[in-house]
Order: C-alpha cells, then sequence, then structure tokens
C-alpha cells in the first residue's frame, strides 16, 4: 500500500475518533455531582439567586445538555475551545501558555525513559539469569511500581534537601531571569538567546523531575525491550548471523534489536503521550507550570471549559502519537508496504 494512501486512511479515522472523545468528555465532565456556580463564585454571591442565575446564563450552564454540547461543537469547529471560568482568558491561549513546560519535561522523561529502558532491556536478555539479568529485572519491577509521588518527594528529601546535588522545584531557581520567550522552552530559549547560565540552570531543575517522570515508561520499555529481544534471539536468522562470523556486537544491535523494535515503538509512543498529556502530580510536587498542573486547577475549580479542553488536547497528543506510530510500524515492516 502506497505511503499517502495509508496516511489518508489513517487521518479520516482520527474524524470520528475525535467527535467520539469530545462526547465522552463532555457528558463525563457534566456528570459530576458539583456545581460550578458554588465553585466559582463567592458564599455570599452563590445565595443570591439573581447572581446565579445570571452566572449560568453566561456561560451556558441553563441550556439543555445536547444544546450545550452543539455550542461547543460549533465553536471548536472555528477553533475557539471557549473561556475559561476561573481566569476569563481564553482556553487556547492558556493551553499554548502551559503546554511548552509540559513538552520540555516529557520529551526529558522519554529521552531517559527511552536510553535506559532498551539499554537495560537489551542487557538483561543477552545474560539472560545471570545477576545482571536479576539486578535490571529488579530496578524496572522498582520503577514500574513505585508510585510517583513517592519518587518524587524520596528524591527531594534525599537529592536535593539532605545532599544538594540537584536545585529544587520550578523551572529555573527564583533570582533567575527567564529567557526570551521564543517556544516556551526555557532550555531551547535560553540557548537561542545565549544566556548560558541560563540553560544550564534550566537543565539542572529538569534532571530530578525528569528521572521521576520517567522510572515509569523506563521499567516498562526495559521488560518490553527483554520479551522482544529473547523471543528474536532465538530466531533461525540469528544463529545464521553468527555462523557467517559477524561480531556478537553486530548480531545484537544490527539483526536482534532492529526486528525487536516493533512492540518497543509501539510502547515508547504511548509513553511519550501519556507525558505529553500532563503528568499532574509530577507537575504539581515540582511547581513545574505545565498541563497537569493547569488539568488539576481546573478540576479544583470545576472549570468545565478548561477541562474540555484538556481533554481535547490530550486526545490530539495521543491521536497524533498512535499515527505517528503507525508511521513508523509502516517504515519498521515491509509486509505494511506490500499489503
Amino acid at each position: 500500500m502506497a505511503l499517502h494512501k495509508y496516511l489518508a486512511r489513517r487521518l479520516l479515522l482520527m474524524i470520528p475518533l475525535l467527535v467520539g472523545i469530545s462526547l465522552v468528555s463532555f457528558l463525563i465532565s457534566n456528570s459530576i455531582p458539583a456545581d460550578p456556580t458554588a465553585a466559582n463564585l463567592g458564599e455570599r454571591a452563590a445565595a443570591d439567586p439573581q447572581i446565579v442565575a445570571a452566572f449560568r446564563a453566561k456561560w451556558g450552564l441553563d441550556e439543555p445538555l445536547h444544546i450545550q454540547y452543539l455550542t461547543y461543537m460549533r465553536n471548536l469547529l472555528r477553533g475557539d475551545l471557549g473561556t475559561s471560568i476561573r481566569s476569563h482568558r481564553p482556553i487556547a491561549d492558556e493551553l499554548r501558555r502551559f503546554l511548552p513546560a509540559t513538552i520540555e519535561l516529557a520529551t526529558a522523561g522519554i529521552v531517559v525513559s527511552v536510553i535506559a529502558g532498551v539499554a537495560f532491556g537489551v542487557i538483561s536478555a543477552v545474560w539472560r539469569n545471570r545477576p545482571i539479568d536479576f539486578v535490571v529485572r529488579f530496578i524496572s519491577l522498582i520503577g514500574v511500581s513505585a508510585p510517583v509521588f513517592w519518587l518524587a518527594l524520596i528524591g527531594l528529601l534525599v537529592l536535593y534537601l539532605r545532599w544538594g546535588v540537584v536545585p529544587g522545584p520550578g523551572r529555573l531557581d527564583p533570582r533567575v531571569v527567564p529567557p526570551p520567550n521564543v517556544t516556551g522552552l526555557y532550555t531551547i530559549d535560553s540557548l537561542l538567546a545565549g544566556q548560558w547560565s541560563t540553560f544550564r540552570n534550566a537543565l539542572e531543575h529538569l534532571i530530578l523531575p525528569s528521572l521521576v517522570l520517567g522510572a515509569y515508561s523506563a521499567g516498562l520499555i526495559t521488560r518490553i525491550t527483554r520479551s522482544s529481544m529473547l523471543e528474536v534471539l532465538s530466531q533461525d536468522y540469528m544463529t545464521t548471523a553468527r555462523s557467517k562470523g559477524l561480531k556478537e556486537r553486530t548480531v545484537i544491535m544490527r539483526h536482534g534489536l532492529r526486528n525487536a523494535l516493533m512492540p518497543v515503538v509501539t510502547i515508547i509512543g504511548l509513553s511519550y503521550g501519556s507525558l505529553l498529556s500532563g503528568a499532574v502530580l509530577t507537575e504539581t510536587i515540582f511547581a513545574w507550570e505545565g498541563i497537569g498542573r493547569y488539568a488539576y486547577n481546573a478540576a479544583r475549580t470545576l472549570d468545565f471549559p478548561a477541562i474540555m479542553g484538556v481533554s481535547m488536547l490530550i486526545a490530539i497528543v495521543f491521536v497524533v502519537m498512535n499515527l505517528i506510530v503507525d508511521l513508523l510500524y509502516y517504515w519498521l515492516d515491509p509486509r505494511l508496504r506490500q499489503g
């Protein structure tokens, strides 16, 4: 199948998927047994029927649910995600403001996950049932089992408060001035501005949260890589490659790892999508002004338009990551190009 046909089919399938996600998100958001009026108005204002009626009319909460949904979809088709009840600012502007911080943290987290996960997975498979295999499997078990908030708190307690080898919460030290806003990513913007001290400070602040955020993904990638490599190492073509006199490293990396990448690519794509959707606990503990913390504040104040905006952003992130994974499948698997 030609690439353009394959891509067109995947893009067409995205449309009903996004519509279905928007409907489910809307129904779930509005089924919460709580009133946003009481959460966003003061106690005295919430006791005044006229103020409550005006508030509900302003935000369309007095309309039937199906009318609210149709209005939301009509505005969404025009690129309007609505206005935040809490901040009274366009949600699209707020998402553009908070998204770069999450992209920066998620990218650092997935880089840590991929490097550690693939390396540990290959090592564990090659030296199966040896001491190093048991050590790697134990570390990966901790990664997928330990709660994120526990790892974050332990990391802050030991590495920041006790040893002082990493900086505290936040994207920069309090006295460091953020670089000029170009991309919203402090590491990139400081490099573009030639502010090397700011770049170093931003990079240091990424170390601990990226390790905490990437721990689960690293453990998962390690286990999937190990399992896939063990299956590949038992194949006949691996024996054939060794019989040709190739070096063991070449056999493992060129013939083994490449053929074991299919399930690993899936996990990496889904993990990156999950990290991009906003790690609420990690961003809250590390005072990281990203999508996760924004979603937490929106849920806390029952800001329904903001909740819907975050939900649609997360849906788009996962759909796009699935599309990228499918394209990588197309490149890695010749059967898809011939089917």
